[in-house]
């Protein structure tokens, strides 16, 4: 693959850097590297909850082994952990899931300790047709690794992995520590990150290589699951008018939660206010009848409604749910057949690095270092796990990863292997200054 060497990035003052191995480290970052190992991930399809997840772990597991980092994999038990009063919930039923934490001690007991945070798994494909290569190829086109998790995060995650060979092929010595999380049930809930914190894991700050284009995002709105059901009364088709469409009835639920929407929309936090729409309430899937001669007499419909910064959950969905008791109380018949609200699946809180931590400034002082241009910063419309580990954990966090998350989750998914040399090189810098050398 040498006719990706024109991708590397020229850093700004290379030579002025002070610790030589450093330097070495940061000059062995190569599209190579990376673009060998995102296509090792990507080859598992490691799909939530699907026993790939699992084998995906152990592929990492075997990596960092071969790093001569303390290696910590274990199954996480499931029936304790979804049982715990604060775990956040989960959509994809599974059988296992595997914890895993390489752990790189520094010189100094009491030093600091920086956490690199990514999951391993992604979502399914969708419909084959619509990708113009296999989603589980890590094909190579115009400068960008294709396939199914490239932007959304194993990108991001062989960034972390190939940060950490480069600075131990080095011979770099550090005096804080370094952690490398990678989790599973990312995508529905967070459960491989609130067993990590469970198991005892915690940092001074963390770096989550979520898809940011290699700008900062210091907030991400929260997002929770709803389901609402509706009923109706059954008839047959001939005589519609003497039953109750049930889909005329979740109609008028369905203009009242885009009214809501409107509402909550107003007056965002500056850092979200270069979203169009910074906390979206979304209908995603809608079940009714069963019979097409049949009047259909029951509904579920599901959903994500957007928390605002700082919002309480709690607070979010008194909101949703007095929005759907209002509609009921000026429809006689949903009057008398109450729609049903639950909170199901992922229930992702928001997060938002407090104003002025030193973290924001360290991971924006390694990309300007290595790029030359100071990264915006900015807040996010989807949930993640940093409001994990800086609710649950105490661990400040950010997102700093490659890619566009506009690629993310659809058909040809992809990364700039551009921004995975960036985010590699900023992430050697950045343990570097924040571990400090020895």
């Amino acid at each position: 693959m040498t006719d990706l060497q024109h991708l590397i990035p020229t850093i700004p003052g290379q030579r002025s850097v002070p610790v030589t191995s450093v330097t070495a480290a940061l000059d062995a970052v190569t599209p190579e590297r990376l673009v060998a190992l995102l296509q090792e991930l990507l080859a598992v399809p490691s799909i939530t909850g699907s026993a790939a997840e699992s084998e995906a772990q152990h592929l990492v597991a075997r990596r960092l082994d071969g790093l001569g980092l303390e290696t910590d994999l274990w199954q996480i038990d499931l029936a304790t952990t979804t049982a715990d009063p604060e775990f956040p919930g989960l959509e994809a039923p599974r059988e296992e899931a595997w914890g895993l934490v390489g752990s790189w001690r520094g010189t100094d007991p009491d030093g600091p300790t920086i956490v690199l945070n990514g999951h391993i798994d992604v979502v399914p494909p969708g419909d084959p047709s619509a990708w113009t290569t296999g989603p589980w190829q890590g094909t190579m086109r115009d400068g960008a690794v294709l396939g199914r998790g490239a932007c959304d995060m194993k990108g991001g995650l062989a960034c972390q992995i190939v940060a950490l060979e480069v600075l131990r092929d080095a011979g770099v010595r550090l005096r804080g520590s370094v952690q490398l999380q990678s989790v599973v049930g990312e995508e529905d809930g967070g459960l491989g990150t609130f067993a990590t914190l469970r198991r005892g894991y915690r940092g001074d700050l963390a770096v989550v290589c979520e898809p940011t284009s290699t700008n900062v995002v210091t907030a991400n709105a929260g997002a929770l699951t709803f389901r609402l059901t509706v009923a109706g009364r059954a008839v047959h088709a001939s005589v519609r008018n003497e039953g109750v469409d049930v889909i005329d009835k979740y109609l008028l639920l369905h203009v009242a939660l885009r009214d809501l929407e409107a509402r909550r929309n107003r007056d965002a936090h500056p850092l979200m206010q270069h979203l169009t729409l910074p906390y979206p309430l979304s209908v995603g899937t809608v079940r009714a009848g069963d019979w097409a001669s049949s009047v259909p007499d029951l509904l579920v419909a599901e959903g994500r409604l957007g928390v605002a910064l700082g919002e309480p959950v709690e607070a979010a969905r008194a909101e949703l749910e007095q929005t759907v008791a209002e509609v009921c109380s000026t429809d006689p018949w949903l009057a008398a057949n109450a729609v049903r609200v639950e909170w199901v699946g992922g229930q992702f809180a928001s997060s938002l690095l407090p104003d002025g931590h030193p973290l924001l400034r360290l991971v924006a002082g390694a990309h300007r270092r290595v790029t030359g241009r100071a990264p915006a910063v900015l807040g996010a419309p989807w949930g993640s796990d940093i409001r994990l580990l800086a609710d649950l954990g105490g661990v400040p966090a950010v997102h700093y990863g490659p890619g566009d998350v506009r690629k993310a989750h659809g058909p040809d998914e992809s990364v700039p292997v551009e921004d995975l040399i960036t985010v590699t090189r900023s992430l050697v810098m950045l343990i570097a200054r924040a571990c400090g050398t020895a």
